[in-house]
């Protein structure tokens, strides 16, 4: 896949404003980039990221609040550390959420 510069711009800007301590949806990053509807553009560019990225990745699960990516350990272990609660590999969105 391969994104305009512009849209993975747009993208990492809005996963770069999430808060420590809250998560995004992939839809609601997608939304807040310009792109609804768009949400596996947002999990394909978050997979491709260099594994030593500074980018708060971690902080953007599905729809349901799961996390579904393949790094899930580490992706549980960095929201846990910003205070979230994590059972079985779900958080609750109603808490967690961010309203920009």
């Amino acid at each position: 896949m391969t994104l305009p510069l512009d849209l993975k711009q747009a993208i990492w800007q809005v996963v770069a404003s999430i808060p420590a301590g809250r998560v995004a949806t992939y839809g609601q990053v997608a939304s807040l980039a310009g792109q609804p509807g768009r949400a596996r553009w947002v999990g394909r560019l978050l997979s491709e990221l260099p594994e030593a990225t500074t980018l708060p990745w971690h902080r953007v699960v599905n729809a349901s609040g799961q996390i579904t990516n393949p790094h899930g350990l580490t992706q549980a272990r960095r929201l846990a550390l910003e205070g979230i609660n994590i059972h079985n590999a779900r958080l609750v969105l109603k808490q967690y959420q961010w309203q920009p």
